[in-house]
C-alpha cells in the first residue's frame, strides 16, 4: 500500500508550490522552518549553497528526497529566493522550472520504473506575513505547467508518451498556526486546467492515443492538522494528525481518440461541473464526489453502431471507512447514485428492436452505512499479509436507501441489521444477522411478460422466476403490479413475510 505512505509525503508540494510552511518574518526563519517541516515528513533536504545577498537569502541547488519501500520521490530546483520586504513579510520566488523524479519499484525480478516530471511556473510568487504563531501565505501564479518529460520502464527503454497539464491564473492563500503541532488552512482558485496526453504503444507503433481535457472554474479548500512524523502515517494519525479538503469545478470537456488495429475510436464528453471531497484522521478515511449533467458520445469502426450516446442528470459516490486497527467498532458508509441515465436508441434496438420495453431513464441508488472493526492497519502491508482470514468484523449494516428503476419496473428498499460475530455457523460462515429489510417492487410482472414475449427469457425459466417471486413476495391487492417483501432475521432464524425459511 505505497499510496498510503506517499500521501504522507509533501516534499514535492513544498518545493513546487513554494508554500514555505511555517515561515516567520525573516528569510532565514522561513528557510529553517521549511527544512524542519520537510525533515519531519521523512524527506532529506540538501542544498549546494545558502547565502545572504542584501535583503535576500538565496538558496541554490535545492533537492528533497523522500524514500519509501515502493516509491522514491526526488524534487529539485536550481534556486529559491527569500526577500525581506521590510514590512515584516517575506517574498518567495523560485526558478522558472523544477524537476521531479519518481522511482517506482518493479515486481520481483524486474527493474524499476522512472518517471521524470517537469514543472514550469514563471512568475509564481508567494508572500508570507504574520508571526511565528500565525502566518499567512498568499500565492499568485499566472501559469503553472506540469509535463511528463520521460518515462522509462523496467527495460529502461523510453516510452513514447507526452503528457502536459496547464493551470491558468492560479491564486491561493493559507493560514498556518502553531509550531510543534501545526494547523494549515488553505484555499485556491484557478480559471482553468488543460490536460493533453499523446502516446504510442511501444509494442506496435500503429496503436496511438490522443486525449484532451479542459476544466473551468477550479477551486479548493483544505485544513490539515500535522502532529508527529508524517513519514509514519499510522502513528501520526493516532497522535492527532487529521486532514480534510474539497475541490470543485464549473464544467469539463474531453475528447479522446484511440487508434488500434488500423481502426479509430473517438469519444467526446462534457458535464456541467462537479466536486470531490476527502478527509483522513484516526477515525477513518472519507472520499466522495459527483458530477452533473454529463454527456458522452462514442463512435468508431470497432463498435456495432454508428454512435453511442450516454447521459445522466447526476452521479455521485461516497466512501467512509476505518483505516486503523481498533478494538471498538468504527463507522463506515458506501453510496453510489446515478440519476436519469439514458442511452441512445441504437443500443436499445440491439436487444429490443420492436420497442416493447419502456426506454425511460435508468436510476440506480445504493446508500448504506454501518460499523466494523479492523484487525490490522490498512496502511500496514506486512500486517495485512499476515492475517488469517478477513481483515475485520462487521457489526452493523443499515440500508438507508435502495432504488433500481429500469424499463418500467422499480425496486426500492430499506432496513437495518446487526451481526453476531461469535456465531458464523448458523448461516454458513456469515456472522449471524438480526434485523429487518423491507423491499417493494412495481412493474416487475409487466417487465417479465415483455421479456418473455421478446424471447429473451424462455417460458419454463419464466415460470420458475414467478414461483420464486410468489415465495418471497406478496402482491398488494390495491394495485395491479406491486409486490412487497419483509425479510427478517430473528432468534437465529430467517423469516420472509412472516414465513420461516431457515
Amino acid at each position: 500500500m505505497a499510496q498510503w505512505k506517499f500521501m504522507g509525503t509533501t516534499a514535492v508540494a513544498a518545493l513546487l508550490i513554494g508554500n514555505a510552511a511555517l515561515a516567520d518574518v525573516t528569510p532565514e526563519q522561513v528557510w529553517e522552518n521549511w527544512k524542519a517541516l520537510s525533515t519531519s515528513q521523512g524527506s532529506t533536504m540538501t542544498t549546494q549553497s545558502e547565502s545572504r545577498e542584501g535583503d535576500t537569502l538565496i538558496v541554490r541547488g535545492v533537492s528533497a528526497i523522500t524514500t519509501n519501500p515502493q516509491i522514491d520521490v526526488t524534487a529539485t530546483m536550481d534556486e529559491l529566493r527569500l526577500r525581506d520586504r521590510g514590512d515584516g513579510s517575506v517574498e518567495m520566488t523560485m526558478s522558472d522550472s523544477a524537476k521531479v523524479v519518481l522511482r517506482a519499484a518493479g515486481a520481483e525480478g524486474e527493474g524499476d520504473t522512472l518517471i521524470t516530471l517537469g514543472v514550469g511556473h514563471p512568475g509564481l510568487v508567494t508572500t508570507v506575513s504574520g508571526t511565528a504563531e500565525e502566518m499567512r501565505h498568499d500565492l499568485v501564479g499566472p501559469t503553472v505547467k506540469v509535463t511528463v518529460d520521460d518515462i522509462q520502464g523496467p527495460d529502461m527503454k523510453p516510452a513514447d508518451v507526452q503528457v502536459e497539464a496547464v493551470v491558468t491564473n492560479l491564486t491561493g492563500s493559507s493560514l498556518v498556526t502553531g509550531t510543534a503541532e501545526r494547523t494549515v488552512t488553505s484555499n485556491f482558485a484557478a480559471d482553468g486546467l488543460t490536460l493533453t496526453v499523446r502516446g504510442t504503444d511501444p509494442a506496435d507503433d500503429s496503436n496511438k492515443v490522443d486525449a484532451n481535457l479542459t476544466m473551468t472554474g477550479l477551486s479548493g479548500l483544505s485544513t490539515s492538522k500535522l502532529v508527529g512524523d508524517m513519514a509514519d502515517l499510522p502513528a501520526a494519525l493516532r497522535a492527532g494528525t487529521a486532514m480534510e479538503g474539497s475541490f470543485s469545478f464549473g464544467g469539463a470537456n474531453a475528447a479522446i481518440s484511440v487508434i488500434e488495429a488500423d481502426a479509430e475510436t473517438k469519444m467526446t464528453g462534457s458535464n456541467a461541473g462537479g466536486d470531490l471531497t476527502f478527509a483522513m484522521s484516526a477515525a477513518g478515511l472519507t472520499y466522495g464526489g459527483g458530477a452533473r449533467e454529463a454527456k458522452v458520445s462514442i463512435s468508431g469502426d470497432q463498435i456495432p453502431v454508428p454512435q453511442v450516446d450516454i447521459s445522466y442528470k447526476e452521479a455521485a459516490f461516497n466512501l467512509v471507512m476505518p483505516i486503523l486497527k481498533s478494538d471498538s467498532p468504527s463507522d463506515f458508509a458506501f453510496l453510489t447514485r446515478v440519476v436519469d441515465l439514458t442511452i441512445s436508441d441504437e443500443i436499445w434496438a440491439m436487444f429490443d428492436p420492436t420497442s416493447q420495453l419502456p426506454r425511460d431513464p435508468v436510476t440506480v441508488v445504493l446508500d448504506t452505512k454501518g460499523t466494523a472493526t479492523l484487525n490490522a492497519d490498512l496502511t500496514d502491508e506486512a500486517a495485512l499479509a499476515g492475517l488469517d482470514g478477513a481483515p475485520g468484523e462487521l457489526h452493523s449494516l443499515d440500508l438507508n436507501a435502495l432504488q433500481l428503476k429500469i424499463a418500467g419496473a422499480e425496486l426500492t428498499g430499506d432496513g437495518a441489521l446487526t451481526f453476531d460475530n461469535t456465531d458464523t455457523t448458523t448461516f454458513e460462515g456469515v456472522p449471524a444477522p438480526s434485523g429487518k429489510v423491507n423491499l417493494m417492487a412495481t412493474g416487475v410482472n409487466g417487465l417479465l411478460d415483455k421479456l418473455m414475449a421478446m424471447g429473451l427469457v424462455p417460458e419454463d425459466q419464466m415460470m420458475g422466476a414467478r414461483m420464486m417471486l410468489g415465495m418471497f413476495a406478496k402482491v398488494d391487492p390495491a394495485t395491479a403490479d406491486t409486490m412487497t417483501s419483509e425479510i427478517e432475521f430473528t432468534d437465529k432464524h430467517l423469516f420472509v413475510n412472516g414465513m420461516q425459511i431457515q
